[in-house]
């Protein structure tokens, strides 16, 4: 690239998060422009996706020129445009995706179609500048709980995920059942600190046939008995005490499976990603079980945990330098798996 700057301006639309950003050479982020639509979607309880959809249409536009303005750059000085084209919410990874297509095709630069989760794994890279592959990672966020080898750039090997509710999933359900309400995951956690994590021995799920799997609808089911149980007998229920110990039964297995995969795997670094990466507790426990057992522990801003564009740039930015490039067959892909072209 004869020391040549690249400048990516990335789009992400998977779920709620409306973004734009701009990232120069992969890992310095000249702009990073959220919208978030979590005080709509708590009217509901949840994410409503033909309510998340339209609300991108309005707001796509925006963002993109925001992105620009604030990073001080004009589409004629961006080298490529990155976009989440899978996996996520159909409806608003279409509106994401045609807008990268059409950027693309008015100002003659390459279109580059990111995995979501890659994005995910690549935000660890912005901040922690010394970071390289090989390492493992855990993804855990409101659609995905897995656990991956990161080989190299855009290489991957998943050798763990959930087989029912990701973690992110089940936090939600339990602060709804807890009444918590949305988003879950932010509420347990500033609950939890009230709580005695040790007070109710929820369980903590292993899968036969893949040490390494998830699951966390058993957890979530006993919970919900528990409290069905408590109101049977008339007793008063303490949530601090059942978002503590809910929590801490969902750490624990995160943390265990994670640990000893890079045990296991030869590696020594370890790194976290998405929504539930920024929960206190967690990084808490694996910044205690990484130095215990001598791993270099990453993890991302809470801001680059959730969904944002400039992991997607940062993503792009890879696949850039590996020649990917995508045409205007481009199309979004919600069921993409990790490692998919």
């Amino acid at each position: 690239m004869n020391g040549k700057e690249i400048k990516i301006l990335a789009i992400e639309t998977s779920c709620d998060e409306t973004a734009a950003a701009v990232v120069k050479n992969g890992r310095e982020v000249l702009s990073n422009v959220i919208f978030s639509q979590i005080d709509l979607h708590t009217l509901y309880g949840g994410v409503v996706p033909e309510i998340a959809s339209r609300k991108h249409i309005e707001k796509i536009n925006q963002v993109i020129e925001e992105a620009l303005d604030s990073a001080k750059v004009t589409l004629n000085e961006i080298d490529a445009i990155a976009v989440t084209y899978g996996p996520g919410l159909v409806g608003a990874l279409l509106v994401g995706v045609s807008a990268a297509k059409a950027v693309s095709f008015a100002a003659g630069i390459p279109l580059i179609g990111v995995h979501h989760i890659e994005g995910h794994i690549s935000a660890n890279f912005i901040e922690n500048k010394d970071l390289e592959p090989p390492f493992v990672c855990l993804v855990a966020s409101g659609g995905h709980s897995h656990l991956v080898i990161v080989k190299d750039y855009g290489e991957y090997e998943i050798i763990g995920r959930t087989r029912d509710d990701a973690a992110g999933e089940a936090f939600d359900k339990v602060a709804r059942a807890i009444g918590l309400g949305y988003p879950g995951g932010p509420k347990i956690d500033k609950l939890s600190k009230e709580g005695n994590p040790e007070a109710i021995p929820f369980p903590r799920a292993k899968v036969e046939d893949n040490f390494y799997d998830f699951s966390f609808s058993g957890l979530k089911s006993a919970v919900l008995n528990y409290l069905n149980s408590c109101e049977m007998k008339g007793e008063k229920v303490n949530t601090a005490d059942v978002a503590a110990s809910f929590q801490k039964a969902v750490i624990d297995v995160l943390v265990g499976h994670s640990i000893a995969a890079v045990k296991e795997y030869g590696y020594d670094k370890f790194a976290i990603a998405g929504g539930v990466a920024s929960n206190s507790s967690l990084r808490s426990a694996f910044e205690t079980e990484c130095k215990k057992n001598g791993i270099a522990f990453f993890y991302p801003s809470p801001i680059l945990c959730t969904d944002n564009a400039a992991m997607i740039g940062t993503a792009g930015y890879y696949e850039y330098l590996k020649g990917i490039r995508h045409g205007f067959d481009l199309n979004a892909v919600p069921n993409l798996k990790l490692g998919e072209r």
